[in-house]
Order: structure tokens, then C-alpha cells, then sequence
């Protein structure tokens, strides 16, 4: 979970949200994810998707039913689909997502009995390090934002016309 911690720090360095992935088989490192889906123009670009991609690549063969797959954010539908899909034997993650979560918080595909194949699923490991590097882009989008809203709120003010002793606004006209 830490390999998957330092895609999810490479992921914010890249302005993506920080989630990151590692695809692991018989003990060893196979491939490794972060999202970009941002600056892929790619909506199937998260960090499953990429580190499942690598994996198949570096394998030769899109099933991984040896695979344990590591990732820092509870995999969405689409991704829980591509990890069924790939035969992962187990996945792991780190932080729940109460959004779109596909391991339990939002539905459970992995638990589907009308679905063919069942990943072990472990929740929660390394869950403080995973919610604080999540937290930390987040909070960091909305002071960015704030301090935006600020800025441009202060130069409307500062684009006001100059008003006389009265209080009135001078006219463009009236300056002359």
C-alpha cells in the first residue's frame, strides 16, 4: 500500500485526484497506476484501470487470476468491473468511498452471486495515510478556489469608477 501511496502523491503532483494503484503477483510488483484521467482527456484513466493495463501488458494475458491488486481509494463500478473482468484474486484498498464505492460502500459487486467472479476484498489498510493524501488535495483545491473567488472579487472592487467628495460616481465625461 505504500508503492500505491507514492502513484497516489504522483497523481497529485499531476493535479489529479490522489488515488494510486499497485497490481502485485506471487509476491512481486508487476505494475503500478496513479489517475489521469484529467490530463488524459480519459474517463477510464483511474488508477485501477492504468495499473490493471500494465499488469496485462507485463504478463501477456489481460486475466490475472494470480493478481492481488493494492489501491488507495475503494474502486467505483467501473473499475470493480475491469478487476472481475482481469480475475484478480484480491483487492485491497485503503480508504472507503461513501460516493462511489463498489467493494461494500455504495454496492458490493464482489459479492454479487449472479456475477461469475468473487475477488477476496480487504478494506481499510493503511486507511489514515490513503484519507489524509485524499483530504490534502481537497483541502488544497478549496483554498485555490477560495483565494480565486477572493482575487476576483477584489478586482471587481478595485474596477469600481472613482467616486467624488460626495459619494457620487464621476462620470468619464465629468473627469475631463
Amino acid at each position: 500500500m505504500g508503492l500505491a501511496l507514492e502513484q497516489a502523491r504522483a497523481a497529485m503532483a499531476q493535479g489529479e485526484v490522489p488515488v494510486g494503484a499497485v497490481v502485485v503477483c506471487d509476491g512481486q510488483v508487476v505494475a503500478v497506476g496513479h489517475n489521469c484521467p484529467v490530463g488524459g482527456h480519459d474517463p477510464s484513466a483511474h488508477a485501477e484501470m492504468q495499473a490493471l493495463r500494465a499488469a496485462a501488458k507485463a504478463l501477456g494475458n489481460y486475466r490475472l487470476p494470480d493478481c492481488e491488486l493494492y489501491v488507495t481509494l475503494e474502486p467505483c463500478v467501473m473499475c470493480a468491473g475491469a478487476i472481475m473482468h482481469a480475475r484478480i484474486k484480491r483487492v485491497v484498498y485503503g480508504a472507503a468511498d461513501p460516493k462511489t464505492g463498489a467493494c461494500g460502500s455504495v454496492v458490493d459487486l464482489f459479492a454479487e452471486p449472479r456475477l461469475n467472479h468473487h475477488a477476496e476484498v480487504l478494506g481499510g489498510v493503511m486507511r489514515d495515510d490513503c484519507v489524509g493524501v485524499l483530504q490534502a488535495f481537497f483541502s488544497e483545491r478549496r483554498a485555490a478556489a477560495k483565494a480565486r473567488r477572493l482575487s476576483a472579487g477584489a478586482e471587481i472592487v478595485d474596477n469600481t469608477p472613482p467616486t467624488s467628495s460626495s459619494g457620487s460616481s464621476i462620470d468619464a465625461d465629468q473627469a475631463s
